[in-house]
């Protein structure tokens, strides 16, 4: 089932899905299930897992000098995806991304996920590396989303990217993409921006999934934009709670977002991460329930460093 046919299916419900990271290099799959052995007594729609490009690493030599390797901190997206399916039976949504890929790269991936039975995706460009100062597609890959989706649109009528012809076409990919409701860093104005979504919709993606928001009344006027510009796929509200003190100047420099006055000012009385943390909750709840309140049928939650705040929110919210 897809994720639009997962989120229309009853609308009159209160629904969740979660994002995941796949873990660290090395590290092994425990801590990564126990955040899932959590997460599934809440029911979730689907289970989103993130992607991440290679980037570089200095290790020391004897010598006292420096070698430079480029690693992937977190492999296996596709991987672990099919182990959560699997194991859990939930569906799995794997990023595919431009970032440090080739188009061949993204090739290999679409036809392990066939073979893995995955069709839900959600397509995005990926960040550009720590050591650049602006995105450098790779060699030989993608420098935008839309050209990711003509990739996957092309795969899906039965072509490689070649052009020659799959001989046994699989079940078609679903996709989502990513939107921002306080617009892409890079975007010149929050107008282009949503320009750009049109055109991913056009291309064929079937819904959106915002960045994380804590002003719900941002959120409302990004959709009732998008709606006057003819973007009429379901836009879905992404949500990661307030967890530590340092927070506060983290989330808007890393995501690019702000955080409401009334949020920040409780905030700065806060003496103690766990103070925080409650905070977070308390807020989350309800910018969660007016969310509800006004028709949305699925909320997406950014667990990372939230697990335990995100199971207290949907408890109190079921």
């Amino acid at each position: 089932m897809s994720v639009t046919e997962l989120i229309s299916k009853d609308g009159s419900g209160k629904h969740f899905s979660f994002e995941v990271l796949p873990p660290l290099k090395g590290a092994g799959t425990a801590a990564l299930f126990a955040t899932i052995d959590k997460l599934k007594e809440l029911n979730p729609l689907f289970i989103n897992i993130t992607t991440h490009h290679s980037e570089y690493v200095y290790r020391p030599l004897a010598n006292g000098q420096f070698e430079r390797l480029r690693i992937r901190r977190r492999p296996g997206t596709i991987a672990i995806a099919a182990a959560i399916q699997q194991r859990y039976n939930i569906p799995v949504q794997p990023h595919i991304i431009c970032s440090g890929v080739t188009i061949e790269d993204i090739e290999y991936e679409l036809l392990d996920l066939q073979f893995l039975g995955i069709s839900n995706l959600l397509l995005l460009r990926g960040d550009k590396a720590k050591e650049d100062r602006q995105f450098t597609p790779t060699p030989g890959g993608h420098a935008h989303t839309t050209d990711l989706i003509r990739q996957v649109q092309r795969f899906n009528d039965g072509y490689f990217a070649d052009g020659t012809p799959v001989k046994n076409p699989g079940t078609r990919f679903d996709f989502g993409v990513a939107c921002y409701p306080e617009k892409h860093e890079e975007a010149p104005n929050l107008e282009m921006d949503m320009q750009y979504l049109k055109e991913k919709q056009d291309l064929g993606a079937e819904y959106a999934v915002t960045q994380l928001f804590y002003d719900n009344q941002k959120y409302f006027e990004f959709v009732e934009k998008a709606r006057k510009m003819g973007i009429t796929i379901p836009i879905i509200p992404g949500i990661k709670p307030l967890a530590k003190l340092s927070q506060l100047t983290m989330v808007p420099k890393t995501f690019h977002c702000d955080i409401p006055e009334p949020l920040a000012k409780e905030i700065v009385k806060c003496k103690t991460d766990e103070d925080a943390k409650q905070l977070g909750i308390e807020w989350t709840v309800q910018q969660c329930r007016e969310l509800y309140r006004h028709g949305i049928s699925n909320i997406h939650f950014y667990t990372v460093s939230a697990v335990d705040s995100v199971v207290e929110i949907t408890k109190q919210l079921l």
